[in-house]
């Protein structure tokens, strides 16, 4: 290559450079993760993990939905954004439902009757007038007033690919038709409702409903409807109704006070039968045009992008009323904040991404960059995020407090266990009563030998709070201190206000085992070894370290302990059969209200005889017949007197270990204001807000461009470059010798 041409090129490199360099000073952070528009805009930036399976609200049943689902659609009641216990409020209701019970002879009951001489509960909602749902094409007209995008064709659909393909959208008022034509499509037979059977119990007329609808849907064809769709409007529903243009009413069979906390969610949305038309025309399906894709709603926000794969995006609907945020909460709130935009319009945020992150590392180092405004607290990252007393005590590590992050941390609502399968000879007893109290002995030694304490620090990072019974704090009936410790697995030290409660000693647990009839893990007759069995899935308690630690702790006993692993399947097969013998299993609670625990105890949810939710197979008379009163009653010192019976019985008869309460643990910067935990409150992204300045400043600092590696390289070619450039020019400039003198 010439010489001038090295030359150029060095000096054009080394300018390039140097530009760039200069440019770095002033241009936006080189690492943002996100389109340069979307800068400085009110934007809050999540992720998510799974893919959401359903977004129809009639099938929707998923923590990773309702991330989305509930910022876009509106049950008529909602859940108190701050008060803990959990309180429900009105949502699109205006007033909570008028709750009515009537005996078999029609004659109205009081509020607090007996719930066994309810023969029928009529439930009144009653929602406000003037509000919208957002804006769509399903509600789009043509100027004399019909449907504008009804009855398209292959070519109308040519090109159309999402929601907002459409050129054209619509409006309008949410009335009480909508809610009932949601009911109605708990029935549908292609749509297949987790909750149908549940409902069916009270609503006896949603069965029969589901067998006109699939025998109508077998004609649709024949009928000229569009495929796919059945106008529920043409269907009864027995006891549900429309009462006027704001107000419906559902009769229940029986007492059933939980329904309320159903009017929460999304089951109990509405559904305009405009969307359902749309949705339901040829061609649809195939695009993703679905409602199960595109929910529709009057809620803060609407769904404007669905790549599941990639980004999830939420706009905030024009359409929505300005809700004020909450100016009361629970003691600690206003300290922390949490009321000082009370009376504001909400929502605060115009737009909320979601981006899809597989791996929790890049999860992780994007949040600490400051591109996700709030991150969960995985095991990966625990010790970088989190510190832990002596004492248990847990606070945010130095690293953390520097950047100004914040911990929130909340009980969930849940409970995990070790259930003992009653129907099994050893464990549950055979049918003498010495037997069974044997085996009642047997599962109170195992429940104090396995140390779920230690489980709970080894396995989960402290993220745990040791189960005394199955109720978790912030539920009705769940007891704290020394009146809520399990005193078959615990005793109290110190006083009853200062005091904890320590686990009994494993000596204690022997002398148990050898009551039971098993002395050091032996037959007291035969000198059989005592072999206890846990059945589980790969990758639940039966992995290598965690069976390792149940074995040392029964080895403590004197008792073999075995792993009995099978694919899910086999696993599901064996506890519905009654096969398996110890087995782990967890319950996330549905509403905020005992009887969606205790009833995991109840006879008449016996796993093998009736195919319920008492995996366990526990029956106990006394037991289930307070249930019965128990679920029906309100909240009040009747209704505890009656839970502290039952939960004394089941601490006596140890049906389960009560492992641990999961603590839900969540960081958030400095700059996200109005954010709260609590599992029960899904509909939380209207009241958070962003300080925008704050987010850009810490962004622009914690990801500054490290300049001088490129400097040293600029310098370091300009050294190289140099002599030949140097050559060149002096070649350029020196003088020329006439061609006549170079002859002479």
């Amino acid at each position: 290559m010439p010489r001038a041409r090295i030359a150029e090129r060095a000096v054009a490199i080394v300018a390039t450079v140097l530009a760039a360099l200069a440019l770095a000073a002033c241009a936006p952070v080189w690492n943002d993760p996100y389109p340069a528009i979307e800068r400085g805009q009110n934007i809050l930036y999540t992720a998510f993990t799974e893919r959401p399976k359903h977004l129809d609200p009639v099938q929707s049943y998923s923590e990773d939905e309702a991330s989305f689902l509930y910022q876009i659609v509106e049950p008529p009641l909602q859940y108190h954004y701050l008060k803990r216990p959990y309180a429900l409020e009105p949502a699109t209701a205006d007033g909570m439902p008028r709750l009515r019970r009537f005996d078999g002879g029609g004659r109205e009951l009081a509020a607090n009757a007996d719930a066994s001489r309810v023969a029928r509960t009529v439930v009144e909602v009653r929602i406000r007038p003037g509000i919208l749902y957002q804006p769509h094409p399903a509600f789009a007209l043509k100027e004399d007033g019909s449907a504008r995008y009804l009855g398209l064709s292959e070519a109308d659909l040519r090109g159309v690919r999402a929601i907002g393909d459409f050129a054209e959208t619509g409006s309008r008022e949410l009335e009480a038709r909508d809610y009932v034509y949601q009911i109605k499509r708990l029935a549908h037979p292609r749509l297949h409702s987790p909750i149908f059977e549940l409902m069916a119990e009270y609503l006896p007329g949603l069965k029969d409903l589901q067998a006109a609808l699939a025998a109508a849907g077998e004609g649709a064809a024949r009928t000229g409807e569009p495929r796919g769709w059945l106008d529920l409007d043409r269907f009864a529903l027995p006891g549900v109704e429309v009462v006027d243009r704001y107000t419906y009413r559902i009769t229940l069979q029986g007492a059933y006070p939980q329904f309320l906390y159903w009017l929460s969610m999304p089951f109990f949305s509405p559904v305009a039968r405009e969307v359902d038309r749309f949705f339901a025309q040829p061609g649809m399906a195939e695009r993703n045009l679905t409602l199960d894709w595109w929910p529709v709603g009057t809620g803060p926000y609407m769904l404007v992008e669905n790549n599941p794969n990639a980004r999830m995006v939420l706009a905030r609907n024009p359409n929505y009323r300005s809700d004020p945020y909450p100016c009361e909460g629970e003691a600690g709130d206003a300290e922390a904040g949490l009321l000082a935009d009370c009376g504001k319009g909400m929502p605060f945020i115009d737009k909320v991404v979601f981006s899809r992150e597989r791996e929790g590392i890049p999860y992780w180092n994007k949040f600490l960059q400051g591109y996700y405004d709030a991150s969960g607290v995985s095991s990966d990252n625990f010790d970088q995020a989190v510190t832990l007393t002596s004492q248990g005590e847990v606070s945010l590590s130095a690293d953390m407090e520097v950047k100004g992050i914040r911990l929130l941390t909340s009980v969930s609502p849940s409970i995990y266990y070790l259930g003992f399968n009653m129907l099994d000879a050893l464990v549950g007893g055979a049918a003498l009563k010495a037997d069974k109290e044997r085996a009642r002995k047997l599962r109170q030694a195992i429940s104090i030998t396995l140390d779920m304490e230690e489980f709970v620090s080894i396995f989960m990072n402290g993220r745990g709070l040791p189960g005394m019974s199955p109720l978790p704090p912030g539920i009705f009936g769940a007891r704290a201190g020394r009146a809520g410790m399990n005193p078959v697995v615990y005793e109290w030290q110190g006083s009853d206000t200062a005091g904890r409660p320590v686990r009994r000693s494993v000596d204690e647990a022997r002398r148990l085992l050898a009551e039971a009839g098993w002395p050091n893990g032996r037959h007291a007759q035969t000198g059989e070894p005592l072999v206890i069995n846990l059945d589980t899935t790969p990758g639940g308690l039966g992995d290598k370290a965690r069976s390792d630690w149940l074995a040392k702790k029964f080895r403590a006993l004197g008792v073999q302990f075995v792993v009995r692993p099978t694919d899910f399947n086999r696993f599901q097969d064996k506890v519905r059969q009654g096969n398996a013998q110890l087995f782990f299993f967890g319950w996330n609670a549905d509403y905020p209200d005992p009887e969606n625990l205790l009833f995991l105890l109840h006879g008449a949810q016996g796993k093998v005889r009736f195919n319920g939710q008492n995996a366990a197979n526990y029956e106990n008379p006394e037991y289930d017949a307070l249930f019965e009163r128990m679920k029906a009653m309100p909240d009040g010192a009747a209704r505890q007197q009656i839970i502290d019976r039952m939960v004394a019985m089941l601490q006596h008869d140890a049906p389960w270990i009560f492992a641990f309460h999961p603590m839900s643990y969540s960081l958030q910067h400095g700059w996200v204001l109005n954010r709260k935990t609590g599992a029960m409150v899904r509909n939380t992204m209207k009241y958070q807000r962003i300080h925008l300045e704050r987010r850009d400043a810490a962004r622009a600092a914690w990801n500054e461009p490290v300049v001088w590696p490129l400097v040293l390289v600029a310098l370091l070619l300009a050294a190289l470059l140099a002599p030949a450039a140097i050559h060149w020019r002096r070649s350029e400039t020196a003088t020329a010798v006439p061609v006549q003198e170079r002859g002479r």
